[in-house]
């Protein structure tokens, strides 16, 4: 099918509304040129090695750190992340290029295993071009995470990104290509989300990776499946932070506060449902209230700013609908719930209960649904509530106690005492409709290769 009527993508920044860039659409023709030079160019980017490929992240790290400021205020203007947790990502960014360069060759060596031949063993061979589909949240981190691993197993790699953040796609590209990655190698798509069908289709994409909503992730994942390829979905999350009684409750409340309204409350690992023992209840709001209250909001551009706008007017208007219905429905609104253009106050609700939008639904925004629990397997059993299960926090100053109870909460991760963040020495993933698959650790570069069992009689 060819495209006719490519309107322009347009990127505006949502604190002031300011239009910014207009980018035109690669051409029906363009896109076919950029496939087939990542089809031709997969061949002799395999063949590099491990130490050359491991290189040019280095100078990507590199580059990442002497350019952070610069590349964190295009974010910032971009999607309204207040640049100081901007500056974080874009070093986080570098940080997993430094991982994937020291640690990719070893993470790939042949497995050796012991059976009647007389050597029988299990190598990890690159697939081919694969396609990424991003969302605009963090929009360097979770490209790079994707990224770094699949090029430094040997892969070719294209990006469709989420179109309010096309120009830190092509700022990734050019930074790839500045430091010796090849055009062929990577390249971003400059594509409207309808015709993505046809490429994820295509035979010379051989696997396909997205992060996003549940409806997107669904929509991809068929397409794939209807052409028997591998995909990878990091879909939405609505994480539970689980404070027992016997906390440190002044911890507690600091990595909740963070947890749930870094990055204004946009992060599918965000602690979105706070779940708090009866007998603390009181106290913990107390003190998370008056810090949630101390929070800075204003222009994302000013380091001082903690809670920046959404990323765009649409999204805070999803998110009132969300804490008004909830509200409906019982849940006490306790502070905020004001919304003006993007911007959304930071809010919390109580007495929340399955059933509402604020328990049921992703709310990707600031908005900290609250409610009490009597004992642990009442905690777990509201974590297991939720169709998402992407992660939780539990804290308590006795972990031993409850370490093997904590197995029945269903999500791809438990994190102890601390709130749940991606990290490159750990395997990044969700249950149930958070999706399937992982990134990161040595899974991470597992997930787009061949294994291949290799017999000697």
């Amino acid at each position: 099918m060819i495209s006719t009527d490519l309107k322009p993508i347009e990127t505006r920044n949502p604190f002031n509304s300011e239009k910014l860039v207009s980018y035109d659409q690669h051409t029906d023709q363009e896109v076919e040129d950029i496939l087939s030079k990542s089809e031709k160019g997969f061949k002799s980017w395999r063949k590099t090695s491990f130490s050359e490929r491991a290189e040019m992240f280095k100078k990507v790290a590199s580059d990442l750190k002497s350019n952070k400021r610069e590349y964190a205020e295009l974010m910032t203007r971009e999607m309204g992340k207040p640049v100081k947790q901007a500056i974080s990502e874009v070093e986080k960014c570098a940080w997993v290029s430094e991982f994937y360069a020291e640690n990719a060759e070893a993470f790939l060596e042949d497995k050796i295993i012991e059976t009647d031949a007389q050597k029988s063993y299990v190598s990890y061979e690159p697939q081919g071009t694969v396609l990424a589909v991003m969302p605009w949240n963090y929009p360097m981190w979770q490209v790079f995470r994707f990224a770094v691993p699949t090029l430094m197993a040997g892969n070719t790699g294209l990006l469709k990104h989420a179109s309010n953040v096309t120009g830190t796609a092509l700022l990734i590209e050019e930074v790839f290509h500045k430091c010796g990655i090849p055009k062929s190698a990577f390249r971003t798509l400059k594509v409207s989300s309808d015709r993505m069908d046809n490429i994820v289709a295509d035979n010379r994409i051989k696997a396909v990776t997205l992060t996003g909503s549940e409806g997107a992730g669904s929509a991809v994942a068929s397409v794939a499946g209807e052409n028997i390829k591998t995909s990878l979905l990091e879909l939405g999350g609505s994480n539970a932070f689980v404070v027992l009684a016997d906390a440190d409750l002044d911890k507690a409340v600091e990595d909740a506060v963070f947890g749930r309204y870094q990055n204004t409350g946009q992060s599918c690992i965000a602690a979105k449902r706070l779940m708090i023992a009866e007998d603390i209840y009181d106290p913990f709001m107390q003190k998370f209230e008056a810090q949630v209250k101390d929070l800075q909001s204003g222009d994302p551009m000013d380091e001082e700013a903690f809670i920046g706008p959404l990323a765009n007017s649409g999204f805070a208007e999803d998110l009132d609908e969300q804490v008004k219905k909830s509200i409906e429905a019982g849940a006490e609104l306790r502070m905020g719930g004001q919304r003006g253009g993007a911007h959304y106050s930071p809010t919390i609700l109580e007495d929340v209960k399955p059933g509402m939008p604020a328990f049921d639904e992703e709310t990707f925004g600031p908005v900290a649904a609250c409610m009490k629990f009597k004992n642990f397997n009442e905690a777990i059993d509201l974590v297991n509530r939720s169709k998402f299960g992407l992660g939780a926090s539990v804290y308590t100053s006795d972990v031993v106690a409850i370490l093997e109870d904590s197995k029945r909460i269903e999500d791809g991760a438990v994190f102890f005492n601390s709130f749940v963040k991606s990290d490159p020495r750990l395997p990044f993933g969700g249950t149930k409709k958070s999706g399937y698959g992982r990134e990161l650790a040595r899974e991470g570069i597992l997930a787009f290769v061949n294994k291949k069992t290799t017999y000697i009689a």
